[in-house]
């Protein structure tokens, strides 16, 4: 009796739509697609390389790749820190593309960021461009419609929608909740690689999805996150691997998807094609449409920025990663981290949103803390406060004492509004304090002095992050109240982390898409690039010190013994509390947050002056009372079973 919900769901699921198309339905989908497609040229096809604009970027590749051999590859790399930065580039490489453009992404939203890029790839395929853009289907487009005329738009753009589990391009909770009932590891495999290629010549790779918030354009909530772009032979590499998740089986076309080919086959003589968008912000738009093809600014701002250097690699996760996952090949991203982790001697610097250690992770980290003199470790994190993934940031948490005691990490926890974000840019904005929850629906900014202007609608819930987003902590259809980040006592700008990447002896870096927890080392496909040069790995090394800054960050220490025998037991309770899978309960945690005093200079938290220089700010500073931190503490209490999946 206990299976005949289970067995309803999944013949209602089945009966609503859950079966693979007819080939017949197929093939008519494909005959309209051919008979209404956009086939406009706006450049002479003949000639089509002279349309493209001139980018000192894709020149610096070229230049990169003729200087190449072999035994000595030369590349050009460039760190994008900031959102503007980080959305010229992209629209300066796509407006410079002569022959092909490859995009890859986890997720693709139709806010202003989403649009515009979609726009420029539209008009690169209408001038002669072949372009194909490759999405996770869970977190991508989600509108049928669009996908049906985005399918017509130009008879040189293709997209396709990996993994879609019930052959659609929406996933409705009823079918959402089929997914994991009857397909768990087909539906929980992800795709979370991020990519941008350019004729093989250039890619970019890191952690920004296609969103406002992921480039400093969204009005509640943005991401501190980061890229890197690369010029040169580890494009190929990027273009390769791309090509390995297009043609792999769980790659589905449009016209293969049930919805789509229903919007297809509803009107077959639907003249619609792609328009130009309407945007919320048409101002900034115009901006940094200005600025990507101003070759002044992408020099400022871009090319001195660049590093010219050799040992570039680039690695990705294979396709459809739980179907073979004893396969070394599956997992080469994970594989190669570790040994590079492994191999730390002095100082490993860490950035991660969800300090939630996979076990291969917890191996490496314990082995190297057993040393006879272990390197440093230091972690950039998100707070509560700062983060939209709260039943994530509930297991990190949890596992505080073992961090610190058996790990010996150095704990930063990313404030919401970090001190070096542009002040000058708050002008205007309201610093009222919200009433709880709408405390959630803070501003956001630019950082690090690069200021950015926003275009949400006022007071509009912001979308779940991406760990969120899969547990269903929060629709991003529905964009509820569950999916926005802990209210705070204070209102302003709000900043969570988002950015991953590792520094290991200030010899090489990584930057890109993995975690380093459960989901990236067993069901997410995962991308990165590894960069062996000291310059670079110092510049990144700089990069996530300044978000551990104690105006940026709180540091994560143990809680002062200040009773003897009280504080003894307090611990131990908290020991076997901790270790309990359940009905960890106990208040009390071994580590609090801290914040430096005033006219003390920074230390770590193993200094024995520690506790005089800085102050305990409780758990969770800044968070507001509420279900939010209710939810945490339910989650750190009973949820570590589902941190495999988180």
């Amino acid at each position: 009796m206990r299976r005949l919900p289970t067995i309803l769901l999944l013949a209602t699921v089945l009966a609503t739509g859950g079966c693979s198309l007819s080939r017949t339905r197929i093939q008519k989908a494909d005959a309209v697609v051919t008979l209404t497609v956009d086939r406009q040229d706006t450049c002479d096809p003949a000639d089509a390389s002279h349309c493209a604009t001139p980018s000192p970027l894709i020149d610096a590749a070229i230049e990169a790749n003729a200087a190449s051999t072999p035994t000595r590859p030369v590349h050009v790399a460039t760190l994008l820190e900031d959102g503007e930065s980080a959305m010229a580039a992209r629209i300066n490489l796509i407006r410079a593309a002569r022959k092909s453009i490859d995009v890859q992404t986890y997720i693709w939203e139709q806010d202003d960021a989403g649009k515009l890029v979609l726009d420029e790839l539209v008009q690169a395929a209408r001038r002669g461009v072949r372009v194909r853009i490759l999405a996770d289907q869970l977190f991508s487009f989600r509108d049928p419609g669009l996908l049906a005329g985005l399918a017509r738009a130009s008879d040189r753009l293709e997209i396709r929608l990996y993994n879609p589990t019930f052959h659609s391009a929406r996933t409705p909770p009823l079918e959402f909740a089929a997914g994991i009932l009857c397909c768990f590891y087909k539906f929980n495999q992800r795709m979370h690689n991020k990519l941008l290629v350019v004729d093989d010549l250039i890619g970019i790779t890191g952690g920004r999805n296609y969103e406002d918030r992921y480039f400093d354009w969204d009005e509640t909530f943005d991401y501190i996150d980061r890229d890197v772009m690369v010029g040169g032979p580890a494009a190929k590499a990027m273009g390769a691997s791309f090509e390995q998740f297009w043609t792999h089986k769980r790659s589905a076309r449009l016209t293969h998807l049930r919805d789509v080919n229903r919007e297809l086959l509803a009107d077959t003589d639907d003249p619609r094609h792609w328009n130009v968008p309407i945007y919320e912000r048409p101002d900034r738009v115009a901006q940094i449409v200005a600025d990507a093809e101003d070759p002044v600014w992408i020099e400022e701002h871009l090319g001195r920025a660049s590093l010219r250097l050799n040992r570039v690699e680039y690695l990705s996760d294979l396709p459809g990663k739980t179907d073979e996952p004893k396969r070394r090949e599956v997992r080469a991203l994970t594989r190669h981290i570790m040994g590079l982790l492994r191999e730390a001697k002095s100082e490993i610097v860490l950035q991660t949103p969800y300090l939630v250690m996979s076990k291969p992770a917890q191996k490496v980290f314990s082995g190297l803390r057993q040393q006879e003199e272990p390197p440093r470790v230091v972690v950039s994190t998100n707070s509560l406060a700062s983060t939209d993934a709260f039943a994530v940031y509930a297991m990190s948490y949890k596992h505080r004492k073992r961090y610190l005691t058996d790990y010996g990490f150095e704990i930063y926890e990313l404030k919401p509004r970090p001190a070096d974000s542009d002040i000058d840019e708050l002008e205007g904005r309201s610093t009222d304090v919200a009433t709880p929850p709408l405390a959630a629906q803070d501003t956001g900014k630019g950082r690090r002095g690069r200021g950015s202007s926003h275009g949400a609608s006022a007071g509009r819930p912001g979308p779940p992050s991406e760990a969120a987003n899969f547990l269903g902590f929060g629709s991003r259809s529905g964009r509820g109240a569950r999916s926005r980040p802990a209210p705070l006592l204070t209102a302003g700008v709000r900043f969570g982390l988002h950015a991953k990447s590792i520094v290991v002896d200030d010899t090489f870096a990584m930057v890109g898409t993995h975690n380093l927890d459960p989901r990236s080392d067993h069901y997410n496909t995962e991308s990165g690039v590894i960069v062996y040069d000291k310059r670079f790995a110092d510049r990144l090394r700089d990069s996530i010190m300044q978000d551990t800054r104690p105006g940026n960050a709180w540091v994560i220490a143990p809680r002062r013994k200040s009773i003897p025998v009280l504080s003894s037991v307090n611990e131990f309770i908290g020991d076997v509390s901790e270790r309990l899978p359940f009905f960890d309960l106990w208040p009390f945690r071994y580590a609090t947050s801290y914040e430096l005093k005033p006219g003390c200079i920074p230390m770590r938290w193993s200094d024995p002056r520690f506790f005089e220089c800085y102050e305990p700010v409780g758990d969770f500073p800044e968070v507001d009372v509420s279900l939010k931190l209710i939810y945490t503490r339910m989650i750190t209490a009973f949820g570590s079973s589902a941190a495999g999946i988180l």
